[in-house]
């Protein structure tokens, strides 16, 4: 990890914000089932003074601290859930829940949060009033989408909203930020051919669903390479093919999964557009039919300019160059923080988790069995939530 400055009131509370992201890493809980997590916020919040809400969204907490006459409001959050996975880490804090695990680093993000806002409570050192958001359900069930619909931001004003993620592959504790798209959507589609089945050695008398699959495949693979503009990004992926069950017999259907991603609405709608047209267009030629079960999910996490040139400032004039990832490009990842962009005008960045050799700890990939948020990064991360704070609420 590069050597970057450390807050003095974060260096004094290192071990109890590495113990608390542990012990929230050893105690996992589900989008919407955030219950000990949200607890456990808002327990702290309420002991070191701010104003506590429960319940939006859910499992929901906003912890509100206005200091001085200043009108400018700012809008920190988190995200608490885990994932539906068992941890193989075989860390002393590992999961000990089995089937749950904290494989995206929500626990970090919600530790160093926290850790900001001790210090930012004792301190007072801004004017103007904070709002502290942590978030449930995150991975896919979109509940940043929830807690906006539930008047998040009528009942919280913000100015501006900001948020991280922690990512795997880029140097430890180095920041990242991009004016524009930094995350891309993610849809899902999952399209059901209808066929007609029957015996594995007569194929004549069926209408084999699984050729049809076949072709719509090869042909959903057309849609980047030939539809899509070569300077936009788009991802059409089929995560999950099924049909059948034995080797003789044409089954009556199957079912595709995709996952479906861009970073400029006009290619998001297009790729829905061309996807629902496509699958019973091609499963008419081969006299099936298919139905296409679109999920318009989230759309692609898009920074407000000047925002995010404010807070690249603040990296750079509390930690140095050094702390910065200089030829940060947009990614392929999603985050449901795109609901609170399009509400209010902000910046999602990135944080270095570490970029070891892939296999366990800092060095994996999220979503993955092995992964572990890398306590390294928890004391700057921090630091950098107060810096941003003082320097937006002078």
């Amino acid at each position: 990890m590069i050597d970057v400055p450390i807050h003095p009131g974060i260096a004094a509370h290192l071990d109890d914000m590495v113990g608390l992201r542990r012990q929230i890493h050893a105690n996992p809980e589900l989008g919407y089932e955030e219950e000990q997590t949200s607890a456990l916020v808002a327990e702290r919040l309420a002991r070191w003074g701010y104003t506590v809400h429960r319940g939006l969204g859910g499992t929901g907490v906003v912890g509100t601290l206005t200091v001085g006459a200043g009108g400018k409001r700012l809008g920190l959050r988190a995200d608490m859930d885990a994932l539906p996975m068992t941890e193989t880490t075989g860390l002393p804090w590992a999961s000990r829940q089995p089937g749950r695990m904290h494989a995206c680093g929500h626990d970090g993000h919600t530790a160093t949060l926290l850790a900001a806002a001790q210090v930012l409570a004792a301190s007072r050192a801004f004017e103007g009033t904070l709002n502290l958001i942590f978030q449930p359900a995150e991975e896919g069930l979109m509940g940043a989408r929830r807690m906006v619909e539930e008047g998040l931001f009528e009942r919280f004003p913000c100015d501006a909203v900001y948020a991280y993620h922690n990512e795997p592959g880029f140097p430890a504790g180095r920041f990242g930020f991009l004016a524009g798209p930094i995350y891309s959507s993610s849809d899902t589609a999952v399209i059901t051919i209808e066929g007609k089945g029957g015996h594995g050695a007569m194929p004549h008398t069926t209408v084999d669903p699984v050729v049809v699959a076949a072709h719509l495949i090869l042909a959903l693979q057309t849609l980047v390479s030939r539809e899509v503009d070569p300077n936009d990004m788009a991802v059409v992926t089929v995560g999950s093919v099924h049909a059948g069950q034995a080797p003789n017999v044409i089954p009556n259907t199957a079912e595709l999964k995709l996952t479906i991603r861009a970073r400029r609405p006009e290619v998001r709608a297009l790729l829905r557009d061309r996807i629902t047209a496509m699958a019973p267009a091609q499963a008419a030629v081969h006299g099936a039919t298919a139905k296409v079960d679109y999920q318009w999910k989230m759309p692609p996490c898009v920074n407000d300019a000047g925002a995010a040139a404010f807070a690249r400032e603040v990296a750079l004039q509390t930690m140095g160059e050094r702390a910065l990832i200089a030829d940060m490009a947009p990614l392929q990842a999603s985050d449901d923080f795109a609901f609170m962009l399009n509400a209010v005008p902000g910046c999602y960045f990135i944080v270095g988790n570490g970029d070891g050799t892939p296999g366990n700890g800092p060095g994996c990939m999220v979503h993955n069995t092995g992964y572990d948020f890398n306590d390294e990064i928890l004391p700057s991360t921090a630091s950098y939530w107060v810096s941003l704070v003082q320097a937006y609420l002078r």
